[in-house]
């Protein structure tokens, strides 16, 4: 089994196991996230769940930090593998005939995206880390609300996530259709796919871009 994993379709496959891994995360955080939108009570009690349950904070977190650095640490590792073997056969291939841009292009939106994820970190899950464990500040259920409108106040910000969103959703217009051709989905069901990728694809980071607009605007 190791050795498989060691192999270029091994590797596809595990690229592909992490990303459907972290499309059901971003379908939790949406699900948390989106209840900003209605009420500021539910949105804190879900909050301060998610903030507080210990399996979520010591077993999933970690494992979710560990995914988000597999996946783009491996996608970047098999996209320059491509890009050496295209060099090779480039005589025999044209690439922009057979691929769209975005399947062409999925380092450069990777990478901007891998930016995105580091601010959001600075901006959120490291203040988090020191309330709870450097300053250690008896915990606050009702803080969370607060917390996410003031981070969306200054319209760069709001900018910055808009743009980041923008650029996920087009990586996820592509890594969908490929994460499950990687693991195998018959071609009989390809459609079916094809339109629930992008269906996800644009619903997904159109939620948190609809989160970081309302909160902007509804607090100006």
């Amino acid at each position: 089994m190791s050795g498989f994993f060691k192999s270029s379709i091994g590797r596809k496959v595990a690229m592909a196991l992490s990303a459907l891994f972290l499309m059901f995360f971003l379908i939790i955080h949406l699900s948390v996230n989106i209840t900003s939108v209605f009420s500021k009570d539910i949105f804190n009690v879900a909050s301060h769940f998610m903030g507080t349950n210990w399996l979520i904070q010591f077993i999933m977190q970690p494992v979710l930090i560990f995914g988000v650095v597999y996946h783009f640490v491996m996608g970047f590792v098999l996209e320059l593998k491509n890009r050496k073997a295209v060099g090779i056969t480039y005589a025999k291939n044209n690439g922009a005939a057979n691929s769209t841009w975005m399947s062409r292009n999925m380092i450069y939106s990777g990478a901007f995206i891998l930016i995105f994820l580091v601010i959001h970190f600075l901006d959120f899950w490291i203040p988090e880390v020191k309330y709870k464990y450097i300053d250690v500040i008896p915990e606050d259920p009702n803080r969370y609300y607060e917390e996410l409108v003031h981070k969306f106040v200054p319209i760069w910000r709001v900018a910055l996530y808009t743009i980041g969103f923008i650029f996920l959703s087009l990586h996820l217009m592509h890594g969908f259709k490929s994460a499950f051709q990687s693991i195998g989905i018959p071609s009989i069901r390809k459609k079916i796919f094809q339109t629930c990728g992008k269906i996800f694809a644009i619903v997904v980071p159109l939620g948190f871009i609809v989160i970081a607009l309302f909160h902007h605007f509804n607090n100006h």
